[in-house]
């Protein structure tokens, strides 16, 4: 309970100041007073808001390279889903030599008036292998009787992001 609780702590203190989250895990895992195990638990669970941003300092810590070459490509396969229904994709993600790759993806909905908002959601955790193409498939639903968030119709998209940067991008509409 304590180390769940002293990482969601660590989890809210890194939006206001990532740097000094950071340091403080790092320091943690070189003074080695708690087990690799326990201790890399808390760091990934204390990183997850840090994670869906793309950190790059959240990156390396949890042994993902934020500078590693990468090639991607995502195709729609639903160009047109209706509210209830599900966005299926397929994504190709390969690295020139192999890999640990942390693969989200962030589907920006379209509001009304214009405006957009933005969730990232887990795809793939993996290890590539040098110049074979990681295939991922996914299908999202995206359900219309969510209390906490509610859909409408217009252009959406869907945001490839490997080791925290954006990669690919593909695009479909809610009907």
């Amino acid at each position: 309970y304590v180390t769940r609780s002293v990482a969601n702590h660590l989890n809210d203190i890194a939006r206001a100041d990532p740097d000094l989250v950071l340091r403080t895990l790092e320091s943690w895992g070189k003074a080695g007073q708690q087990g690799p195990r326990e201790l890399g638990w808390m760091t990934r669970h204390a990183l997850r808001v840090l994670v869906k941003k793309g950190h790059p300092g959240a990156m390396r810590l949890l042994g993902f390279r934020d500078d590693l070459p990468v090639e991607a490509e995502i195709e729609v396969e639903t160009p047109q889903v209706a509210i209830g229904g599900a966005v299926q994709f397929t994504a190709q993600v390969t690295t020139p030599h192999a890999a640990q790759v942390l693969v989200d993806y962030r589907i920006v909905f379209a509001r009304p008036e214009g405006k957009s908002a933005e969730k990232v959601f887990k795809l793939k955790k993996a290890r590539t292998a040098a110049a074979t193409p990681l295939l991922l498939r996914k299908a999202h639903r995206l359900r219309g009787d969510a209390t906490t968030f509610r859909l409408y119709p217009g252009a959406h998209r869907i945001i490839l992001q490997v080791n925290g940067r954006d990669v690919a991008e593909g695009s479909f509409d809610l009907i």
